[in-house]
């Protein structure tokens, strides 16, 4: 008899414990859901501002279609990966983008009147406050899938994570050539 309640008292703690673990997992993966939710919003008003600072732009950079383009076109490959939550497609497309701002915001240097525009100004300063803002919510992105990643690896949140099929998540990542300084001299030569 005291075998019997002995086993049930253990039943009983393991369950409870198998209902913590899970719980938790809930919560993490939530996170990781809020986090690209975040992300996504910024990257939506970005998206936004990108046609208003291009047709600014196309009043004076008549020579400078190419970099135009190609800001517009990764604009919309941002789009599209952000649509589908494709991590790592959006991760390729961002790097595209942010060096492409980057060369036109550079090449805007050669445009003094284009500088001195006020709607160009106050664009440029709201894309580059929505690129720190997206910057700041990647690696808070990236550290909740990591506690996610690690959570549903390790024991014995495996065996809840298994049965219940909490899985992994990508990291948000940007390309090596994302991460280099802009060379301005290439930008005035070419």
């Amino acid at each position: 008899m005291a075998g019997l309640i002995i086993f049930f008292v253990i039943l009983s703690l393991v369950f409870v414990y198998g209902v913590f673990i899970y719980n938790q997992l809930v919560q993490v993966k939530h996170n990781v859901g809020r986090a690209w939710s975040n992300i996504d919003v910024l990257l939506k008003q970005r998206h936004d501002e990108l046609p208003k600072l291009v047709e600014t732009c196309k009043q004076y950079m008549q020579f400078e279609q190419d970099t135009l383009e190609k800001v517009m076109q990764a604009r919309s490959q941002v789009a599209s990966a952000r649509e589908s939550r494709n991590i790592s497609a959006l991760g390729q497309a961002e790097s595209a983008l942010r060096s492409g701002l980057g060369n036109l915001f550079a090449l805007a240097e050669a445009y003094p009147d284009l500088k001195t525009n006020e709607t160009f100004r106050h664009l440029q300063a709201r894309i580059s406050g929505l690129e720190n803002a997206i910057a700041d919510r990647r690696e808070f992105y990236n550290d909740s899938v990591n506690i996610n990643n690690v959570r549903v690896e390790q024991f014995p949140d495996v065996v809840v994570a298994s049965l219940f099929g909490f899985r992994q998540f990508p990291l948000l990542r940007f390309s090596v050539e994302e991460k280099k300084d802009v060379d301005i001299k290439q930008l005035f030569n070419s």
